[in-house]
């Protein structure tokens, strides 16, 4: 259950400091599919085509890269797809990060700042996943790996949320993409792959910035 607490701690943030309204607000992004489709493009494919490139690079160099558990079963991919999305993180959290922490903080300082916060809370909600040997890929590892993960990712969640008028649908699809494809692509399995996912984001990252500035696409006049 301990999964659900951003969406939890959204709804119950929203209902005390905007009562119903605020609350119906929320679940309203949660479905706003309205934004066009270059931005569903983006939140769909983004994410992995800079982790395939980078196992495709990797593998291509000598990495001792596994093959991808996914493709040899390719019926399973579009039904991960839907189980991360549920039970993977998404839904279970960008109401929190995006919806509310984003939502909010960006009313007092600057989109880019708000970003590198809110990746920060993100990387350390994770942090106990690195204590629990039931935690699968998670645990017994550097932790400093997935932190600077999030704090990249949210700089680009956060621009696409921005871009989509606080879409937290696509936020939730853009999330559901990157792990979905961390399970068709294991970047993740050699050092030369980390290497290589974590420049593919930075370059995003930096391409992101170069076009939008510190707003990261936000209207904040």
């Amino acid at each position: 259950m301990a999964a659900w607490g951003p969406l939890i701690a959204a709804v119950i943030a929203s209902a005390v400091f905007g009562g119903i309204p605020a609350v119906r607000n929320l679940f309203g992004r949660m479905i706003k599919a309205r934004v066009g489709a270059m931005w569903w493009a983006v939140a769909i494919l983004l994410l992995p085509v800079i982790i395939g490139l980078a196992w495709l690079i990797a593998g291509a160099m000598g990495a001792d890269i596994p093959p991808s558990e996914a493709f040899a079963q390719p019926i399973s991919i579009p039904f991960a797809f839907i189980w991360i999305f549920v039970l993977g993180g998404p839904l279970q959290e960008e109401a929190g990060w995006r919806g509310v922490a984003t939502e909010g903080l960006q009313r007092l300082v600057s989109p880019a700042v708000v970003a590198l916060i809110v990746g920060m809370m993100w990387g350390l909600w994770h942090l106990p996943l690195f204590q629990l040997p039931s935690a699968g890929i998670y645990y017994d590892q550097p932790f400093w790996g997935l932190f600077f993960s999030t704090v990249l990712l949210s700089v680009i969640i956060g621009w696409l949320y921005n871009k989509t008028g606080g879409s937290l649908l696509l936020a939730m699809v853009l999330h559901t993409s990157f792990n979905w494809a961390n399970f068709l692509f294991p970047v993740l399995e050699t050092e030369l792959g980390g290497q290589l996912y974590f420049v593919g984001l930075i370059i995003a990252c930096a391409y992101i910035f170069w076009k939008e500035g510190a707003k990261l696409g936000a209207n904040t006049a």
